[in-house]
């Protein structure tokens, strides 16, 4: 009985490691078959990703998507999410890649696979220009309102840095925080600092300012992200940005639109 049941083990095992190796692959095959690369974003986050005046998809995650479909030999499909909605729609199979400033974090990881970070930014505290802040600590009390967005990396870093301030969360894009509190709904915001700083042209000149001392240690790593069984198009995705680091395509798209504002005149 022993060494029958030890056979039946070893069969399964003989037809289950094929079938991982197939699935793993399938992702990659499936986008160029179909032609066809599937990427969810979150609009409104410029510079990542959002609508143009032109009614277009914009920002700097989406055209390295373009590039990718463009390098695959396949049309590019921009699928549009809130921030809640953007990992279930990579795992439900909507999507063939997450495209978000999305930090790599322990639990994300559980249920999705990041590719190699393409960016890093930091958290920064900003209120109102006038009051009466001057570092992070001073924004620590139980009577401040703090802004953050639901499910970001500045949620989570503003409740372990500013435990007695009051956390208020916001679904949507940062721009949610600022009008908040330029409303007077909140009395300080965290987001990434290249979020907030993109944004703050649209709002009246010299009304919201950054703390200096930036919040946390050390810079935060974004980076794109694919279902845990697809392997070879994990594989691919960080082969490519090898590949435009390499040929330049990387460079020109970071000084466009991460160091400059220059992108505000054509989107």
């Amino acid at each position: 009985m022993k060494i029958k049941g030890l056979i039946v083990v070893l069969l399964a095992l003989a037809l289950t490691v094929p079938m991982v190796g197939t699935a793993s692959a399938e992702a990659l095959a499936d986008i160029v078959k179909r032609g066809e690369l599937r990427v969810v974003v979150q609009s409104g986050a410029a510079p990542y990703a959002f609508v143009d005046k032109n009614g277009k998809y914009a920002g700097s995650m989406v055209d390295f998507a373009r590039e990718m479909a463009k390098r695959m030999g396949v049309e590019l499909k921009v699928l549009d999410f809130d921030w809640d909605g953007l990992i279930p729609a990579l795992l439900s199979g909507k999507a063939d890649i997450l495209a978000a400033d999305m930090t790599p974090t322990l639990k994300r990881a559980l249920k999705i696979t990041f590719c190699d970070p393409w960016y890093y930014v930091q958290a920064c505290v900003f209120n109102k220009t006038g009051a009466p802040y001057q570092v992070p600590e001073d924004v620590n009390k139980p009577d401040i309102t703090v802004g953050v967005l639901l499910g970001s990396t500045g949620e989570n870093l503003a409740k372990r840095y500013l435990p007695k301030a009051k956390i208020k969360t916001y679904k949507g894009s940062g721009r949610m925080i600022i009008q908040a509190l330029l409303a007077g709904h909140v009395d300080a915001g965290v987001n990434d600092d290249l979020a907030v700083l993109t944004a703050l042209p649209d709002f009246p000149p010299n009304s919201v300012r950054l703390l200096d001392q930036r919040l946390g240690k050390g810079k935060d790593p974004l980076a794109f992200a694919v279902r845990q069984e697809s392997v070879n198009l994990w594989q691919w995705v960080n082969l490519f940005f090898e590949t435009i680091r390499a040929d330049g395509t990387y460079d020109a798209n970071i000084k466009y639109w991460m160091e400059s504002v220059d992108w505000k005149k054509d989107h």
